[in-house]
């Protein structure tokens, strides 16, 4: 079980510091201390406590200058000033000087232990409403709408590495097929709810960040690292603390950068540039890529070492070509959403020429332009009617259609008393099977579709 907090004391009379790091570990706390203001900033900075329990009066400095230290490097983290004095003069200097609470010696611990409590949970709360801006409305697309056996069999693998409590996960695929939809999936089915935002889902593009960059976002840096380090400043690796972080386009990070990864994956540590100190963390880290790592692997382009230690949890996404039984059920999804989003009379679906016209498309961008599509048909084309027609698709939607009703005499030629789809469809496929001599994967080449949609096709048909 994690701990549900990090606490640091800070206090030179040994039976004071020991009192209270025993207490705050019985409330399940991890706990460090410090005798002296020598290096404190850095340590604090460094291992990023929730509270600081610092005293006033250290035997080498004052505990407000080092709380005004913490505050000059925008070190996150909420003080306690501890102080013998009972005027309210010291209370006020703490307050001014950015302490979040103070308490008067002797303490009371159930006294201390509410006041870390209330912090810790108001931290956590500021944590979740980040994470409800960040996230948005994209909270309702966790679940994984699909009715295809290649979906329904890869949402039970994630489930399954999900109750495991996996701590990394690789998920492959093309561009556009829902790599972190699934990400964000496993992170709530690990958190039991998949309507919980109680721990950080973060997601970083290792593509979209320049190479002097990455480095920063992924591990921080502490204060002077570099000419532009003005503050201390905490990595993705430490904002993700307890939840989960997306490594999106994995296969593009740097090959300098990929030691230092591998580093964390093994030990759950972090160190930031410039920093003496790691860091230990509990975060669950999905990479996604749509590129084929073994062959990066082969090339030289992307270590072996951090591909094998990745790859022992895979998850692959197929292409929306290979689930037809999913694109009517996305496409009807995507159409209420959108009707509710854009706030217009809810559609009723596709007419069965348009389900047609879907389903003979090969979507090349897979479930990202089957969504972009049913939106841009919510919001131009959602009026008075209940349903959407062949006639309000798109022309790239419409062209396959078309090249089977205008294409070459050899295929199928469109006469003037009309042609049944469905015949040209069928003739297609008898066509196929005969040029391929029988052979079902050359069947499906020549036709451009998958292995299990031409099986489908030809149950269908009766050509079994």
């Amino acid at each position: 079980m994690s701990p549900t907090g990090r606490v640091f004391v800070v206090d030179d009379d040994d039976l004071i510091a020991t009192m209270l790091s025993r207490a705050m570990k019985k409330e399940g706390y991890e706990v460090k201390g410090a005798d002296s203001a020598a290096g404190l900033a850095a340590k604090i900075s460094a291992w990023s406590p929730d509270v600081v329990m610092l005293d006033v009066s250290l035997g080498d400095a004052s505990g407000l200058d080092v709380l005004r230290e913490i505050q000059e490097r925008g070190i996150d983290t909420e003080v306690v000033m501890l102080t013998a004095d009972s005027t309210a003069t010291t209370a006020v200097k703490a307050l001014k000087a950015g302490a979040a609470e103070y308490l008067t010696k002797p303490f009371d611990l159930e006294e201390v232990k509410v006041v870390v409590r209330r912090l810790i949970d108001h931290r956590k709360m500021k944590r979740e409403l980040t994470y409800l801006k960040r996230v948005g409305t994209r909270r309702r697309e966790r679940g994984l709408v699909c009715e295809s056996a290649p979906m329904k069999a890869l949402r039970e693998q994630v489930e399954k590495l999900a109750d495991a409590g996996v701590s990394t996960v690789l998920i492959t695929g093309e561009s556009g097929t829902g790599k972190e939809l699934v990400a964000r999936h496993l992170h709530a089915r690990m958190r039991g709810d998949l309507g919980s935002a109680e721990t950080p889902f973060l997601a970083i593009n290792c593509a979209a960040l320049p190479p002097n960059l990455i480095e920063s976002e992924l591990f921080g840096h502490e204060r002077g690292a570099f000419t532009d380090a003005k503050a201390d400043k905490k990595g993705v690796f430490e904002l993700a603390e307890g939840g989960s972080l997306l490594l999106d386009e994995i296969g593009e990070m740097p090959l300098l950068l990929q030691p230092k990864l591998l580093r964390v994956l093994e030990e759950r540590l972090v160190r930031r540039i410039g920093g003496k100190d790691d860091i230990q963390i509990h975060v669950t880290v999905l990479a996604a890529t749509n590129r084929n790592l073994g062959e990066a692997v082969q090339k030289g382009q992307f270590r072996s070492d951090l591909f094998y230690r990745l790859n022992a949890f895979a998850v692959h996404l197929p292409p929306l070509r290979e689930r037809e039984r999913d694109v009517i059920v996305l496409a009807k999804h995507f159409l209420a959403r959108f009707a509710e989003r854009y706030k217009k009379k809810p559609l009723d679906g596709f007419s069965p020429d348009a389900e047609e016209a879907l389903l003979a498309y090969s979507w090349p961008g897979n479930v990202r332009e089957l969504r972009n599509l049913v939106e841009r048909l919510v919001v131009l084309e959602a009026g008075d009617r209940g349903t959407v027609e062949l006639a309000h698709l798109p022309r790239e939607i419409l062209e396959p259609r078309q090249a089977v009703a205008e294409g070459p005499a050899s295929v199928a030629v469109l006469q003037d008393q009309g042609v049944s789809l469905e015949d040209v469809k069928r003739n297609l496929i008898v066509s196929a099977l005969e040029k391929a001599g029988h052979n079902r994967a050359e069947a499906a080449r020549l036709l451009q579709v998958s292995y299990d949609t031409l099986r489908y096709q030809m149950k269908k048909f009766g050509l079994d």
